[in-house]
């Protein structure tokens, strides 16, 4: 029989592990977006226009995670 306390000391360590990757995986897609628009004066208004729409699609997706 499985000991409870272990059981939610595994899953609390699981959601830690989760919730690390998560961040590390927002963090980069968030570098990445930087990369694409701070560019200087070299991004036009079309280069910003798609940098902020993918910001907003990456708000909303960690909104829904």
């Amino acid at each position: 029989m499985d000991d409870p306390r272990e059981a939610v000391h595994a899953a609390d360590g699981l959601v830690a592990d989760v919730m690390q990757t998560l961040a590390a995986t927002f963090s980069q897609h968030k570098k990445d977006l930087e990369g694409q628009w701070n560019r200087g004066e070299e991004a036009d208004t079309e280069d910003l226009r798609v940098a902020l729409r993918k910001y907003r699609s990456f708000f909303n997706r960690l909104l829904s995670s």
